[in-house]
């Protein structure tokens, strides 16, 4: 058994200027902007959002830009492999979670659970 529950959004920015791009969408939705200070999250700004919101962060990319959604789980192996079942495929595996694609083509990432509000209202899956 294991749980997981929408965890937030990533704004995917293909440009030269990560800081532009989060300011510009800081502004567009009002939220304050946090550049991360862990090394492996280097092309992240997080907009900030309180701990039981979703989390947005904005992402500098080398592909299109476009949106694309987090679930976040207390057990990526095994809400992958129930999506799998539904007919999204695994894409890749990048640190500590996973890229998947959805039947109809749209992108989105298996992440560990982070969100204050996890325990006691995510999903649970047998």
């Amino acid at each position: 058994m294991h749980k997981s529950q929408l965890a937030g959004f990533i704004i995917d920015c293909q440009t030269d200027d990560l800081e532009a791009a989060a300011a510009f969408w800081g502004a567009a939705l009002g939220l304050a902007t946090e550049r991360l200070q862990d090394p492996a999250e280097a092309t992240y700004v997080r907009l900030d959002t309180d701990p039981g919101d979703l989390h947005i962060k904005v992402q500098k990319v080398d592909h299109p830009s476009r949106v694309h959604l987090d679930i976040e789980t207390d057990d990526i192996e095994a809400e992958v492999r129930r999506l799998e079942a539904l007919g999204a495929r695994r894409v890749a595996k990048i640190h500590s979670w996973v890229v998947m694609e959805a039947p109809t083509g749209q992108r989105f990432c298996v992440v560990r659970a982070g969100r204050a509000n996890f325990a006691g209202q995510a999903n649970t899956w047998e």
